[in-house]
């Protein structure tokens, strides 16, 4: 089978990381939403089955048909946004609003509008929305040396040394120390894994206006705002040229499906996808996709035994966590400010767009992403009024189109079979 074939210790490495880091920097949020609505332990391990699964099927089998890196993931400030407005409702009610917010980024995809949108976006304001997204996570890399600075110190240090004598490995090599540094420490919470099988657990769904405009229209507005639209930047800022609207309307089928099981909201990824999509991953962009294979495994791994992988995967140190992440970022952060900034027609307005968006912000609900592009838009229009319009290539319509401007490390044939 040509996958195992194009497997390698560094895609994989890379699946991994992508799940340690989008699993324990927001599962307990998505426990806080069950909770919301009075969830019994029991249908928390079903949330997690359904999310496990719909992330790893979603992920690995668009992946392996188009021999591509497909990420999916679950809506963290969707989770956040469940998590403060769900007292009072019941469990079907927010089922119910599941089904109502699947719907409708169902519509989103398959009438296409959500990709129009998207490809008048230029092509410096998507990469600095990206870089501002993913620059959190570098922040949070080196903040983590204030708690933890040894470990944070030899992290760096592995990495910058791996970097140059074996720059395929140097994630893996990274990760690895870490592990044995902090086992030998003793700082592995083992005692939070419970092996068991998680059970999924149906709950029959009940439409109210209440939820659906509470619950429902907030769920998906953050979903496609705050996920979505950075999503699709990661992709097409990584040089791939999926079909968006197709992949939205698979996130929007799968959390229909799942929904009455606790899957509220599956999306395109953008952090974790970055970590796939990068250079770290794999040398071949036409390989990459393996590692979002090897993510998508893992997370039918998580959904089928719950609770066992989910306190496998928190028994990690958080500083390591943020460590891992911010270093596995290092590439696309950098190429994504290059990017942001090549164009001096378009620096200041993106540079706006980093800066808002890297703020986290948060207005009537909504995330930094969308309101970063709203203000870069603002920008770029004010900066453009009366100006000749730039040429059609500096849309993000064309950055699936891999050239010198869009990624300098990238081969012209990125995401095709060689």
């Amino acid at each position: 089978m040509r996958f195992f074939k194009d497997l390698s210790l560094s895609a994989f490495t890379a699946g991994f990381v992508a799940v340690l880091v989008g699993f324990t920097s927001s599962v307990a949020i998505v426990f806080q939403a069950a909770l919301a609505f009075g969830a019994t332990p029991e249908m928390i391990a079903s949330w997690m089955w359904a999310l496990g699964l719909g992330m790893g099927l979603a992920s690995a089998l668009p992946s392996l048909w188009w021999k591509k890196p497909v990420m999916i993931a679950w809506s963290t400030p969707g989770a956040a946004v469940l998590a403060t407005a769900g007292a009072g409702y019941g469990m079907g009610e927010a089922v119910g609003a599941f089904i109502v917010c699947a719907l409708l980024i169902t519509v989103a995809g398959a009438t296409g509008w959500f990709e129009r949108v998207m490809n008048k976006i230029p092509m410096a304001i998507a990469s600095a929305l990206l870089a501002g997204v993913l620059a959190r996570f570098g922040l949070q890399a080196f903040a983590a040396a204030q708690t933890a600075l040894p470990l944070v110190l030899l992290m760096l240090g592995t990495y910058l040394v791996a970097k140059r004598l074996w720059p395929r490995y140097a994630v893996p090599l990274t990760l690895l120390v870490a592990i044995v540094y902090v086992a030998a420490r003793g700082q592995l919470a083992w005692s939070a894994v419970h092996f068991s099988l998680a059970m999924p657990i149906f709950t029959m769904p009940v439409f109210t206006w209440q939820a659906a405009v509470s619950l429902a229209l907030p769920l998906f507005i953050v979903t496609m705002a705050s996920q979505n639209l950075p999503g699709v930047a990661a992709i097409r800022a990584a040089g791939y040229d999926l079909p968006v609207s197709k992949l939205i309307t698979l996130s929007g089928l799968a959390t229909l499906v799942l929904a009455p099981f606790g899957a509220f909201a599956l999306n395109l990824s953008a952090i974790t996808a970055a970590i796939c999509m990068g250079r770290e991953a794999h040398e071949d962009p036409a390989r990459r996709y393996t590692a979002a294979v090897s993510c998508g495994a893992i997370y039918v791994v998580i959904g089928l035994f719950g609770a066992a992988v989910t306190g496998l995967l928190t028994a990690f140190p958080k500083e390591l966590v943020a460590a891992i992440a911010g270093l596995a970022l290092l590439g696309t952060i950098g190429g994504g400010l290059a990017a942001a900034v090549r164009d001096e027609s378009h620096r200041e307005a993106a540079l706006i767009t980093f800066l808002v968006t890297l703020s986290g912000v948060t207005i009537a609900g909504i995330g930094s992403a969308f309101w970063g592009v709203v203000a870069g838009a603002i920008a770029l229009a004010v900066q453009q009024l009366g100006r000749p319009k730039a040429p059609p290539d500096t849309a993000i319509a064309t950055a699936g189109k891999i050239t010198p401007d869009t990624q300098a490390d990238a081969p012209a044939n990125a995401g095709k079979t060689p």
